[in-house]
């Protein structure tokens, strides 16, 4: 057996990792890998949620799938990406942590945006899982509706983004609600225990996400599955 070349070893291996390095060396591309996180989505539909043109958003997935990180698949004219691999959640997680530990405006962002809207410490999962066996919660899943028929907590009831007010009459007023969204950074399900709050209901949020549920290996229910979700457009923003 040849004696290894430690040098050759080392440069092929960091090699390996500056090319992750280099493909997530992008706020719009982190973005991608949050976004399909929650499930596999269209180029078109990644483009409207990152605010993004198709071409931009083609380009910024290319760059991931070079580097392994999503894969791709075709269906007539539409292409799909996904994650390549469940670690890729746990990367973008443990870059959040690091963030949070080392960048003051994270901290700060975190502090206004969420710690500081929780009057009740938000629910671990564990606790959530326990108390759906037990029937004691009412889940409300508050991401879009596709990423919900995408994959959802089993049980979870669908109140997308601006829906809240019109399916109050819905909600139980004698059980707790707890609601989640996409990620601990996501302000989905703060700003919807924040208006149930508001009217007189009994609510937490989920501390982590659908995805984290999900890698945690806990159960997970899908819609059958739907015709191509229409592309999100918002507004440009201005230079």
């Amino acid at each position: 057996m040849p004696v290894p070349d430690h040098r050759y070893l080392k440069d092929i291996l960091n090699e390996c990792w500056a090319r992750i390095g280099k493909a997530i060396a992008s706020s719009k591309r982190l973005e991608l890998l949050d976004l399909l996180a929650q499930g596999e989505k269209s180029v078109e539909v990644l483009a409207g949620e990152a605010d993004l043109t198709i071409t931009n958003a083609s380009a910024h997935l290319s760059t991931l799938h070079t580097a392994r990180l999503v894969d791709r698949r075709k269906v007539a004219q539409f292409v799909y990406y996904r994650l390549s691999d469940p670690e890729v959640l746990g990367l973008l997680r443990q870059l959040q942590r690091i963030g949070r530990r080392q960048f003051r405006e994270v901290q700060d962002v975190a502090r206004t945006y969420l710690d500081d809207r929780d009057a009740l410490e938000p629910v671990e999962a564990a606790e959530l899982r326990r108390r759906l066996r037990q029937g004691e919660v009412t889940v409300l899943d508050v991401r879009p509706a596709h990423e919900y028929a995408a994959g959802h907590i089993p049980g979870a009831v669908s109140v997308p983004p601006g829906t809240l007010q019109r399916r109050l009459a819905d909600i139980p007023r004698d059980r707790e609600i707890v609601a989640y969204c996409r990620g601990p950074y996501c302000v989905f399900a703060a700003d919807a225990v924040e208006a149930l709050r508001r009217r007189g209901f009994h609510a937490r949020r989920l501390r982590d996400g659908f995805p984290d549920w999900r890698a945690a290996g806990y159960p997970v229910a899908v819609e059958p599955q739907a015709p191509h979700p229409p592309a999100v457009r918002r507004p440009r923003r201005r230079p």
